[in-house]
């Protein structure tokens, strides 16, 4: 059987009106199909019956309130698999990789927008992530919103929050795209709702979780100010209402700063002051991540307080410039991911990795029965194999006389990262209530 070949859409100039009821269009008939029959790759694991929440989404009439929304069958590992351990194997799934393209999702931050700006290398999408002890289904975009119906999940973090959310809405454009209800224009801060499963996705910017200013004082360097023990006031107010919460946060924490606790300061990160100590980034990064988790498991039921479950996300890796760092030339050109034998975890992507772990463990044991849930998605084993899932240079075109650096932080979308929400799905199917061990 041959293989599909994929098609690249360059961007043309002209109205993307028409793009999007094009992509509309491929929607619908999706859904068609979905309705016909049961996909093929679901032989392969448990499969389960997803019943819709009754609720009364925006825009929806008294007659469609009134009919129950449909059964979804998806897919689902046994709890005995540690879908964070595993290998990236060629996709030979017949074409379905990848599962959208900057034509079909007009939602692709531009900076993620390879294929948009001419990446020649298609191949790192045909690779697909199997965990050690089963096979980790495909991303089923009805099944997710049928799960996650009349309910709500933030994003907290830096611009990878953001790349992960896009990921997300990316993926579910399949079924359904979202309008845009944003109470700001503020990029680090939008909100889009999904009208016909009711759901809410937001995305709040927070690149340390806890209070963080940067000094306006010129002869300060630039310094940040972080206040280790004072969550974030932008997330951790706004998450309240919240069903589920993704926090995550690493790559600010190299930049040079203050530590504040109990009102005064403490130490610091590379500030040069004479008289403080240097505490280095890895004890800002472990004590920011403590404050935040236990403002997350802090609700206990409480009105006007974050009583959902938390995701806890592990860093995505710093590690793959080569030739240089991220300012003196460093590029990640690889076309194909590495094995376990040529790339492991280490330096600060194996200390941060250490200190996020240890402090969602300490966490966990700390918050009971009563508190809001913790779960940890420890992504980084992943990616650290995933060199080759990087913007570069193609985040821009080639002839705009822009001062950017070489992206080897974000991911193209569609890429790698697209993993992430192939393993949140099946942590909520996992987690969700009701859910049956086998």
């Amino acid at each position: 059987m041959t293989k599909k070949k994929l098609q690249v859409v360059r961007p043309r100039a002209v109205s993307p009106l028409p793009a999007l009821a094009a992509a509309a269009a491929v929607a619908v008939v999706l859904l068609l199909l979905t309705a016909a029959g049961r996909p093929s790759f679901l032989g392969r694991y448990e499969a389960i019956t997803i019943s819709g929440v009754a609720s009364l989404p925006f825009g929806y009439s008294s007659e469609s309130a009134r009919r129950a929304p449909p059964a979804v069958a998806v897919a689902r590992v046994p709890s005995d698999c540690d879908i964070f351990r595993g290998e990236w194997v060629p996709d030979d799934g017949g074409g379905a990789a990848p599962y959208y393209t900057n034509e079909s999702c007009p939602l692709i931050q531009e900076h993620q927008n390879c294929m948009k700006y001419g990446r020649p290398d298609l191949g790192f999408l045909r690779w697909r992530w199997r965990p050690e002890r089963c096979e980790l289904p495909r991303f089923d975009a009805a099944a997710f919103l049928e799960l996650v119906r009349g309910k709500s999940m933030a994003f907290v973090g830096d611009s990878l929050a953001r790349n992960h959310m896009q990921s997300l809405m990316c993926l579910l454009s399949k079924v359904e795209y979202p309008k845009d209800v944003s109470k700001t224009t503020d990029p680090g801060f939008r909100t889009m709702h999904y009208g016909s499963h009711n759901f809410t996705i937001a995305v709040f910017w927070s690149p340390y979780l806890v209070t963080a200013n940067q000094s306006s004082d010129p002869a300060a360097g630039g310094l940040w100010d972080l206040y280790l023990d004072e969550p974030d006031a932008a997330w951790a107010v706004a998450v309240a209402g919240f069903d589920y919460a993704v926090v995550s946060a690493a790559n600010w924490f190299t930049r040079p700063s203050m530590f504040h606790e109990r009102g005064r300061l403490v130490g610091c990160h590379y500030c040069l002051v004479p008289g403080v100590p240097d505490l280095t980034l890895r004890y800002s990064l472990r004590a920011a991540f403590r404050t935040a988790l236990r403002a997350l498991a802090a609700g206990a039921g409480g009105a006007g307080v974050f009583n959902g479950t938390a995701i806890v996300r592990t860093l995505s890796p710093t590690s793959h410039f080569e030739g240089g760092e991220w300012n003196k030339g460093g590029d990640c050109r690889r076309t194909r991911p590495s094995t376990a034998n040529e790339t492991r975890m280490s330096g600060l992507d194996l200390d941060f990795h250490t200190a996020q772990v240890e402090e969602f463990r300490r966490a966990a044991m700390a918050s009971g029965r009563s508190a809001a849930r913790l779960l940890l998605m420890d992504t980084t084993a992943a990616m650290v194999l995933r060199p080759d899932g990087h913007p570069s240079r193609y985040g821009h075109w080639a002839h705009e006389k822009v001062t950017l650096y070489n992206d080897c932080v974000h991911w193209c979308l569609p890429g790698p990262i697209d993993v992430w929400n192939e393993m949140l799905l099946q942590m909520l199917l996992l987690h969700q209530p009701g859910a049956v061990s086998v």
